[in-house]
Protein backbone atom coordinates (compact mmCIF):
# COMPACT_ATOMS: atom_id res chain seq x y z
CA UNK A 1 0.00 0.00 0.00
CA UNK A 2 1.18 3.56 -0.90
CA UNK A 3 0.61 5.75 2.46
CA UNK A 4 2.11 8.95 0.56
CA UNK A 5 0.03 8.49 -2.92
CA UNK A 6 -3.30 8.24 -0.33
CA UNK A 7 -2.46 11.23 1.63
CA UNK A 8 -1.63 12.91 -1.00
CA UNK A 9 -4.92 11.72 -2.40
CA UNK A 10 -6.78 13.19 0.96
CA UNK A 11 -4.83 16.44 0.80
CA UNK A 12 -6.72 16.90 -2.86
CA UNK A 13 -9.79 16.15 -1.54
CA UNK A 14 -9.85 18.61 1.43
CA UNK A 15 -9.38 21.57 -1.25
CA UNK A 16 -13.18 20.72 -1.68
CA UNK A 17 -14.49 20.91 1.92
CA UNK A 18 -17.30 23.25 2.71
CA UNK A 19 -16.98 24.27 6.19
CA UNK A 20 -18.47 28.01 6.42
CA UNK A 21 -19.27 27.22 9.75
CA UNK A 22 -16.47 25.66 11.60
CA UNK A 23 -13.79 26.29 8.63
CA UNK A 24 -11.81 23.18 9.84
CA UNK A 25 -11.62 20.87 6.46
CA UNK A 26 -11.09 17.70 5.86
CA UNK A 27 -10.34 15.56 3.45
CA UNK A 28 -10.01 11.76 3.15
CA UNK A 29 -9.08 8.99 0.79
CA UNK A 30 -9.99 5.37 0.78
CA UNK A 31 -8.50 2.09 -0.33
CA UNK A 32 -10.55 -0.56 -1.39
CA UNK A 33 -9.72 -3.97 -1.80
CA UNK A 34 -9.91 -3.80 -5.32
CA UNK A 35 -7.11 -0.74 -5.65
CA UNK A 36 -9.45 2.07 -6.38
CA UNK A 37 -9.13 5.39 -4.30
CA UNK A 38 -12.31 7.29 -3.04
CA UNK A 39 -12.17 10.79 -2.05
CA UNK A 40 -14.35 12.79 0.79
CA UNK A 41 -14.39 15.70 1.95
CA UNK A 42 -16.09 17.16 4.86
CA UNK A 43 -19.42 18.65 4.21
CA UNK A 44 -21.07 21.49 6.66
CA UNK A 45 -24.79 22.60 6.84
CA UNK A 46 -26.37 25.18 9.23
CA UNK A 47 -28.35 22.98 10.87
CA UNK A 48 -25.26 20.63 12.18
CA UNK A 49 -26.69 17.79 12.01
CA UNK A 50 -26.65 17.01 7.89
CA UNK A 51 -23.23 17.65 8.02
CA UNK A 52 -20.99 15.16 7.01
CA UNK A 53 -17.88 14.31 7.55
CA UNK A 54 -14.82 13.60 4.82
CA UNK A 55 -14.45 9.47 5.97
CA UNK A 56 -18.42 8.61 5.80
CA UNK A 57 -17.95 11.02 2.09
CA UNK A 58 -16.02 8.55 0.78
CA UNK A 59 -17.11 5.37 2.57
CA UNK A 60 -20.84 6.65 1.22
CA UNK A 61 -19.18 6.88 -2.51
CA UNK A 62 -17.97 3.70 -2.53
CA UNK A 63 -20.45 1.73 -1.20
CA UNK A 64 -23.18 3.23 -3.21
CA UNK A 65 -20.63 1.98 -6.20
CA UNK A 66 -20.84 -1.22 -4.99
CA UNK A 67 -17.73 -1.43 -2.99
CA UNK A 68 -17.56 -3.21 0.04
CA UNK A 69 -13.98 -4.45 0.98
CA UNK A 70 -11.87 -1.59 2.11
CA UNK A 71 -7.80 -1.67 3.42
CA UNK A 72 -7.13 1.84 4.59
CA UNK A 73 -7.94 5.33 4.94
CA UNK A 74 -5.91 8.39 4.64
CA UNK A 75 -7.46 11.65 6.89
CA UNK A 76 -5.96 14.86 6.76
CA UNK A 77 -6.98 17.79 8.07
CA UNK A 78 -7.48 21.44 9.70
CA UNK A 79 -7.96 25.21 9.40
CA UNK A 80 -9.14 26.46 6.19
CA UNK A 81 -6.26 27.82 4.22
CA UNK A 82 -3.67 26.48 6.45
CA UNK A 83 -1.05 23.23 6.34
CA UNK A 84 -2.67 20.40 7.90
CA UNK A 85 -0.49 20.67 10.86
CA UNK A 86 -2.34 18.34 13.36
CA UNK A 87 -3.29 14.58 13.44
CA UNK A 88 -6.79 14.23 12.64
CA UNK A 89 -8.59 11.13 13.79
CA UNK A 90 -12.05 10.07 12.85
CA UNK A 91 -15.22 10.63 15.14
CA UNK A 92 -16.93 8.06 16.87
CA UNK A 93 -19.80 8.17 14.05
CA UNK A 94 -17.41 7.30 11.06
CA UNK A 95 -15.22 4.89 13.11
CA UNK A 96 -18.24 2.94 14.02
CA UNK A 97 -19.27 3.55 9.62
CA UNK A 98 -15.69 2.02 9.42
CA UNK A 99 -16.71 -1.01 11.24
CA UNK A 100 -19.70 -1.66 9.69
CA UNK A 101 -18.00 -2.61 6.31
CA UNK A 102 -13.97 -3.37 7.61
CA UNK A 103 -12.38 -6.16 9.51
CA UNK A 104 -11.01 -3.91 12.68
CA UNK A 105 -7.80 -6.17 12.98
CA UNK A 106 -6.55 -5.46 9.49
CA UNK A 107 -8.25 -1.82 8.39
CA UNK A 108 -5.55 0.16 8.34
CA UNK A 109 -6.68 5.07 9.30
CA UNK A 110 -3.63 6.65 8.50
CA UNK A 111 -3.83 10.32 9.54
CA UNK A 112 -1.46 12.37 8.19
CA UNK A 113 -0.03 15.74 8.99
CA UNK A 114 2.43 18.76 7.29
CA UNK A 115 5.72 18.01 6.10
CA UNK A 116 4.68 14.15 4.76
CA UNK A 117 4.33 13.09 8.67
CA UNK A 118 1.87 10.47 9.41
CA UNK A 119 0.39 8.26 12.06
CA UNK A 120 -1.31 4.07 11.47
CA UNK A 121 -3.40 2.67 13.52
CA UNK A 122 -5.98 -0.53 13.14
CA UNK A 123 -9.14 0.45 13.61
CA UNK A 124 -9.64 -1.92 16.67
CA UNK A 125 -7.23 0.63 18.17
CA UNK A 126 -9.65 3.39 18.04
CA UNK A 127 -12.82 1.13 18.19
CA UNK A 128 -12.11 -1.22 20.72
CA UNK A 129 -15.20 -1.94 22.09
CA UNK A 130 -18.16 -1.48 18.56
CA UNK A 131 -21.47 -1.62 18.46
CA UNK A 132 -21.82 -4.69 16.18
CA UNK A 133 -24.73 -7.04 15.07
CA UNK A 134 -24.15 -10.48 13.66
CA UNK A 135 -24.93 -10.52 10.62
CA UNK A 136 -26.31 -13.86 8.35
Amino acid sequence: MDQENLLKTALEARKFAYAPYSHFTVGAALLAKDGTIYSGCNIENAAYGPSNCAERTAFFKAISEGKREFLAIAIVGGMEGSEATQYCPPCGVCRQVMAEFCNPEQFLIILGAKNQMFKEYKLKELLPLSFMLEKN
